[in-house]
């Protein structure tokens, strides 16, 4: 008679394998070049283990082996590197007025940078499904003639995003419960490799803290700066979503009661009084934003009041929000990315002194109020850099 007992069972050896895999992928990562004997001492794991892991891993094109070192004590060691020539990770970022295309090499080593006009601001949800498509077939046949494998696609929107891929509002996109995840996966005819869909903040906060000058940092928030704004919170070095995928929505906190309309129908949340619309001096339709965002550099450049005036409110209000952060979340760094990182000499001083001056603990608690060093992309690079991050997690392609 057979009988069964109760209570947790051991975990599959091919699960375990598959983590071990990821473990030593990562540390090569992070420690390149190191070898063999690097990853079992700061592992744990044997070097019978380590090396048949390193094996696999070779085999499927991931690490590769740099010859040997004599630079240490004993035996000269053969070190290894991470690989991953044949394989592209792609990210897509939707906006009002453009999208941005991106495809990085394991290494995160930029293979293709793509920026379109769109009007995403008066398409339908289904144009833009069909734009998101096509731009994202043309990446992966670019990458089909490099011989790359694509490993995944994931695409950026500002808006909410639950956690299977809805859309269930983008107010500067006019969208509101829309299957982005499943629509671009049948528009794309099942492409093989897995399609997220996410936030832009949430990405743009994965790019700062894999590709800025953040590697170390625990405790991250970046803020977008388009029409509408954003924050991706990066918590005890974790991305943090909420219970049901919607934080870090701070555009929509009230600043300034008696202030303009928002898009979602509130009168004076952060985005009205200080996104596009407040340095471009209200409602732009979205093929103008760019000519118009460069006509007020020009004049700030210029040394003309009116403007001045105008970015240093913007300012002053950006610090307020920033502030909230602040004393709600206590980041040892604020990221301001997007458009605000071409606003920066005229708006990152007032943000930082009304920081200062609403944060509770002195000197803002240590957060640092900086400007992006991956320019208005990182929300794309941010989604390439959410495919990587399932590959570190042990969704590995298989072998050759």
């Amino acid at each position: 008679m057979i009988t069964s007992h109760a209570g947790p069972q051991p975990a599959d050896f091919t699960d375990v394998r598959a983590t071990n895999l990821a473990v030593v992928l990562r540390f090569v990562r992070e420690n390149s070049p190191c070898s063999r004997a690097d990853i079992a001492a700061s592992t744990g794991l044997n070097k019978a283990t380590v090396s048949s892991l390193v094996a696999d891993l070779i085999d499927r094109r991931l690490l590769r082996e740099t010859g040997l070192t004599e630079n240490r004590v004993g035996r000269p060691a053969t070190m290894l590197v991470l690989d991953g020539s044949p394989y592209a990770a792609i990210g897509i970022e939707v906006n009002v007025d453009y999208l941005t295309a991106v495809a990085v090499d394991l290494k995160g080593e930029e293979l293709l940078s793509w920026r379109r006009s769109f009007p995403g601001g008066t398409a339908s949800a289904g144009q833009a499904v069909a734009g998101v498509a096509a731009i994202a077939r043309r990446v992966v046949s670019r990458m089909a003639k490099d011989a790359r494998q694509v490993l995944g696609l994931t695409v950026a929107v500002p808006g909410l995003v639950d956690m299977n891929g809805s859309v269930r509002l983008a107010p500067n996109l006019g969208w509101r419960d829309v299957d982005l995840c499943g629509d671009l996966t049948k528009a794309m005819r099942d492409p093989g490799f897995p399609v997220l869909v996410d936030n832009d903040a949430n990405l743009g906060a994965l790019a700062e803290l894999r590709f800025g000058p953040y590697g170390g940092v625990t405790d991250l928030v970046y803020l977008t700066g388009e029409v509408g704004v954003g924050a991706g919170v990066i918590m005890d070095g974790r991305l943090r979503r909420g219970g049901s995928g919607y934080t870090g929505e701070i555009g929509h906190i009230e600043i300034d009661p008696g202030g303009p309309q928002c898009h979602c129908g509130r009168r004076g949340c952060l985005e009205a009084v200080a996104g596009l619309g407040a340095v471009l001096g209200g409602q732009v339709s979205p093929s103008e934003l760019e000519p118009e965002l460069e006509e007020a550099l020009r004049r700030a450049r210029a040394g003309d009041a009116d403007t001045l005036a105008a970015l240093h409110q913007v300012g002053e209000n950006l610090g307020k929000g920033a502030a909230i952060l602040a004393n709600t979340l206590n980041p040892e760094v604020i990221v301001l990315g997007g458009y605000f990182v071409k606003l920066a000499p005229w708006i990152h001083n007032p943000a930082e002194a009304e920081l200062l001056r609403r944060t509770v603990a002195p000197g803002a608690g240590g957060c640092r109020l900086t400007v992006s060093t991956l320019g208005d992309g990182a929300p794309a690079l941010g989604a390439a850099a959410r495919v990587l991050d399932s590959v570190d997690s042990g969704r590995l392609p298989a072998p050759a």
